[in-house]
């Protein structure tokens, strides 16, 4: 079983997501905990698992509830790390973060049926002691699919096609979300901003652009997701975007390492980060933009209910209009620039160069955010709706549709 820390981060992490003075702090969360369990791929990926943790800073400081970490070594510890903190007696909220701890949230859940829980990612629907968090994951993912489609039509060889792939990793329901609504906002362009391209059932036929993509079968393998990036790159792929976890940081070097081989400071090649912004990672420049998830969010608000009285089970969903996804900002590669400095990636002094290198981009390829942009707010209107894959049928009529 893995040991139980306690992790506080640094107050400029927490300044920077607007936390409140702890005179705020309700009297009933005084000396309780906020637990979280995290899956094998854990902490350090800079990406989904540390959102979690930002989350849980933000939360544990405004609501004076000590934050406790635990880390699972194995799939294995899942039950065994959840019932401990269950018996413990001392966690307001339990959470789970990711969807391969559903079943054991649904074990223990019935176990301690006065302990409440929370599981990101996953879906346990039918417990009154437990909230499943889910995000619009195909909204982000189809916006970030319509800008890398926009800028391999800049950027592409001449003669070629180019391409935009997509490296996930376990294949798992909440990844179809990712690959799904990827592959239409790079269709939605294709077809020239064609929005019933986002019905498969009867999508428009044009597939210009060539979409690879492969799952690895893991969220915490660098290495892999070099390789996988490396093998996309030599296919002639000018974007790849990375849905993986700490695997897709290995993607993210993978684009990197192929720029800076052609003598480059900035893409192309470029990547796409994913849940936090990953824009800055090797260098800035090299990182288009990110499709944010914001597990801080999800995190924040459910430890909210609980202190508030308001906690029930059943589903919440974040989307793109409750800031739970979203297209990352250069005010978000401000906040997420001390992630890298405490991960001891980015030195103080490289600041002004990486936030010059992502402005460049961006003023490069402004013209492809500003269609971005209007397919956002056609999304968060209603007039477009995004397919939603979370079953082997309907990614297989995705995939059919735009592959």
């Amino acid at each position: 079983m893995s040991k139980v820390v306690r992790v506080v981060f640094a107050a400029a992490i927490v300044l920077a997501l607007g936390l409140t003075s702890s005179s705020m702090l309700p009297a009933q969360a005084q000396g309780s905990q906020l637990c979280i369990v995290f899956d094998v791929g854990g902490r350090g990926d800079l990406s989904f698992n540390d959102m979690a943790a930002l989350g849980g800073v933000q939360a544990s400081d405004q609501f004076g509830l000590e934050f406790v970490q635990q880390q699972s070594a194995t799939e294995a510890d899942y039950l065994p790390n959840l019932r401990t903190l269950s018996r413990s007696g001392t966690c307001t909220l339990i959470f789970g973060i990711g969807f391969l701890l559903s079943d054991a949230i649904s074990a223990v859940a019935d176990e301690f049926p006065d302990q409440k829980f929370a599981i990101i990612d996953g879906f346990v629907p039918d417990k009154s002691n437990v909230l499943s968090v889910v995000f619009s994951e195909q909204d982000g993912s189809a916006l970030v699919g319509a800008l890398a489609a926009l800028v391999n039509q800049r950027v592409k060889p001449e003669g070629t096609d180019g391409g935009v792939g997509i490296v996930l990793g376990i294949e798992i329901p909440v990844l179809w979300k990712f690959e799904c609504g990827y592959k239409a906002g790079i269709r939605w362009v294709d077809n020239n901003f064609d929005n019933s391209v986002f019905d498969i059932s009867s999508a428009a036929a044009n597939k210009t652009t060539p979409i690879p993509f492969v799952y690895t079968g893991s969220f915490g393998d660098p290495a892999l997701g070099q390789s996988a990036g490396e093998a996309q790159l030599a296919q002639g792929t000018q974007v790849i975007y990375q849905a993986a976890g700490l695997t897709g940081r290995g993607t993210i070097t993978a684009v990197a390492n192929a720029g800076r081989a052609l003598g480059r400071e900035t893409g192309p090649p470029f990547a796409i980060g994913v849940d936090a912004d990953q824009d800055w990672v090797e260098g800035g420049g090299f990182v288009l933009a990110s499709a944010m998830k914001r597990v801080d969010t999800g995190v924040f608000l459910t430890t909210k209910d609980v202190i508030d009285g308001t906690f029930a089970g059943g589903v919440r969903t974040l989307g793109l209009k409750d800031g739970g996804d979203s297209v990352s900002t250069l005010d978000d590669l401000d906040s997420f620039l001390q992630l890298g400095i405490d991960a001891g990636e980015v030195k103080a002094s490289d600041l002004g160069k990486i936030k010059g290198r992502a402005s460049g981009v961006r003023t490069l390829f402004s013209d492809a955010f500003a269609k971005v942009a209007e397919l956002q707010t056609a999304i968060e209107n209603g007039d477009v709706t995004v397919p939603v894959a979370q079953d082997q049928d309907t990614i297989n009529a995705c995939r059919a549709a735009f592959d």
